[in-house]
């Protein structure tokens, strides 16, 4: 028995002593990573990051065989593309800079209010968004009122937004026709909706630089593939001079849509606002409970 307590003993010592401030470090660097994770999947960097993980391939791809001219080029110009990356994504840590400063992480995180009621009001919400985004796009085609509407879902745009007037209204048809009504303070630029609320109007968008887009199409349409191309978002916009309705996603413009065609395709992009958003730690604990039961 000797031996074997000093056997244990002597295993035991390697391990190092675990402290509260160590536990403490490892809490806040999980949180950290955490949050850059979640910044990175809800912005263009995650678009980035895919990228880097690409180079980084074909770098150890490089190293294995022993590819040197490669591993030379990597070493002297990794420091010049480190500095591309903070000013091509500079209003992207800016934004995130000011969400740091104006958000409260442990009420985000710990968020433990809500239930099957709730997630089925917001399914309905969800419903009753679009059904009111539809019918003002047939009611201003059918007076040909230019529209362009842009509704946001897992990337937030809210660099784009800042560049319009703040509203944070319900959707419903009648403030989107008087919105792009001729001649109202409004009707100029676009409009963001995100969960279901009227967030911004008079917004700029970015133009699309397609070559292969019509040229009988103006800049209300080449703004609205402009920022598809950016973000996952879904654009509707409304033509002033034939009212054809179309919807602009992934870069690609759809023309000419009937009203049923249109609710196809809204049930068809808008697959993440139709899932209710539970907080994080009830679908944990919901998960483990399926597991124990």
């Amino acid at each position: 028995m000797g031996a074997i307590a000093d056997w244990v003993s002597r295993m035991v010592s390697f391990i190092p002593a675990i402290r509260l401030n160590n536990v403490l470090e490892i809490l806040i660097i999980s949180v950290l990573i955490y949050y850059i994770l979640i910044w990175i999947r809800d912005t263009r960097a995650w678009t980035l990051l895919k990228g880097i993980l690409v180079i980084c391939a074909f770098m150890l791809f490089a190293y294995v065989f022993q590819m040197d001219t490669i591993l030379w080029l990597f070493q002297n110009l990794i420091s010049v593309a480190i500095i591309s990356i903070f000013v091509l994504f500079q209003p992207e840590l800016r934004r995130a800079l000011e969400q740091l400063g104006r958000k409260n992480i442990l009420s985000s995180f710990f968020n433990l209010s809500g239930s099957g009621a709730a997630d089925e009001q917001t399914v309905k919400t969800v419903e009753k968004t679009k059904s009111e985004i539809i019918k003002a796009c047939m009611e201003m085609s059918k007076v040909r009122t230019g529209a362009l509407i842009v509704i946001e879902q897992d990337v937030q745009l809210s660099e784009y937004e800042r560049t319009g007037i703040f509203l944070d209204s319900l959707v419903s048809s009648q403030l989107l026709i008087n919105i792009f009504e001729h001649n109202t303070p409004l009707h100029d630029g676009a409009v963001f909706i995100r969960n279901n609320r009227i967030v911004a109007a008079t917004c700029y968008l970015p133009l699309s630089d397609n070559m292969l887009l019509s040229k009988e199409l103006g800049t209300r349409h080449r703004a609205g593939v402009g920022i598809s191309e950016v973000s996952d978002s879904i654009t509707l916009i409304v033509s002033e001079e034939t009212g054809m309705i179309s919807v602009a996603h992934d870069g690609m413009l759809f023309r000419g849509l009937s009203q049923e065609e249109l609710r196809e395709q809204l049930s068809t992009l808008m697959k993440n606002q139709d899932a209710p958003k539970r907080s994080r730690w009830r679908r944990i604990i919901k998960n483990e409970k399926k597991a124990n039961g």
